[in-house]
């Protein structure tokens, strides 16, 4: 029955797609706020070329996105996802509920989360350890889990600023607080004994012990627009925003980047692996709408050509990590021959 239903679905979103090169004549994508920048950078590039339109890009969040990617098929819903962390099994089926068939998967680069401040201040020097005591909602006192009671930064080690910590940061829709709790607060939840333990007995406690954030105001969450969290930087210079490393690269003039774990956040230390909290760039097609929605495919062109995501490329400019050779080789031709995930 399940299985009918599903073909039903699909067969009704064809039927509904009837005549939606004329309803639609426009690229649709949302996500990611991290990816916005470059995919905004790519479709006016497209649109320069004259033969598409200028694809229409939102900022919603990589969760967002993929609520509205994944509400359907049809004009009335975007053709592309943009994420700062691949798909949820979750969010797959979601879209095979509301009759989104093959999903087309493309990684396209690396990207570093930064921790920053204005320049105006002195530039923070933090460990995991001590981002995860603190902004974790419960940290461990006496070997036991408590309230999170730090509001300075010395407080978690006297060799940090006497000053209140207050950090802004991104949703809960977002890609990057995802990839941030799992490259900064899962290992600095795990160098402390008593937690890691808890992972081996009760996996499920141990990550909300580590994915729980404070809600008492040091950390604040700043939305989706990460250009907001540079202008409040250049207001309060004691505070420190997360977000990725392409605004900290356009921003650079304003805002300095934390040293974590001994290493700054560099162009060269993220593409080397050096710096530890850096995480892969993605985007998703509907492939029910290539073919449909004029470009789609071409677009796909413009963004894995070298000239975009080569290490010599435009999108580098824009902050960037490309991948190596031959794993941009790799994801071009899964983008050319619009491979779909496996569910």
């Amino acid at each position: 029955m399940k299985k009918t239903l599903a073909v039903a679905a699909v067969a009704l979103a064809t039927v509904a797609f009837g005549g939606a090169a004329q309803a639609r004549d426009q690229i649709r994508m949302a996500g990611s706020s991290t990816v916005y920048p470059f995919a905004t950078s790519v479709a006016e590039q497209f649109g320069k070329a004259g033969k598409f339109k200028t694809p229409v890009v939102e900022s919603t969040g990589t969760g967002g996105g993929f609520k509205l990617f994944c509400s359907g098929v049809g004009p009335d819903f975007t053709d592309i996802s943009n994420a700062s962390r691949a798909i949820k099994a979750s969010e797959v089926e979601m879209c095979t509920k509301n009759g989104v068939g093959d999903i087309v998967e493309v990684k396209f680069g690396y990207d570093g989360i930064v921790l920053a401040n204005a320049k105006k201040h002195t530039r923070y020097t933090l460990t995991r350890k001590q981002l995860f005591l603190a902004l974790a909602k419960n940290v461990p006192v006496g070997g036991k889990l408590v309230a999170n009671p730090n509001t300075t930064w010395n407080q978690i080690d006297p060799s940090l600023p006497s000053e209140k910590i207050e950090v802004l940061g991104p949703p809960p829709t977002s890609g990057t607080r995802d990839a941030f709790l799992e490259l900064v607060m899962e290992p600095g939840a795990e160098s402390f004994p008593e937690i890691k333990d808890l992972k081996k007995t009760d996996e499920k406690a141990f990550k909300a012990v580590f994915s729980s954030l404070r809600e008492d105001g040091v950390y604040i969450d700043a939305g989706e627009n990460d250009n907001l969290i540079v202008q409040k930087l250049e207001a309060n210079p004691k505070a420190v925003g997360i977000f990725g490393y392409s605004f900290l690269e356009q921003n650079a003039d304003k805002i300095q980047g934390s040293v974590v774990d001994g290493s700054d956040p560099t162009f060269e230390n993220i593409a080397s692996g050096k710096y530890v909290v850096s995480r892969p760039l993605f985007f998703y097609v509907k492939k029910d709408h290539v073919g449909q929605i004029p470009g789609i495919k071409e677009y796909l062109g413009e963004f894995t050509s070298e000239k975009a995501w080569g290490p010599n490329g435009y999108l580098v400019d824009k902050g960037l990590i490309p991948m190596p050779d031959a794993e941009r080789k790799e994801w071009a031709k899964k983008a050319a021959d619009l491979t779909p995930i496996k569910k």
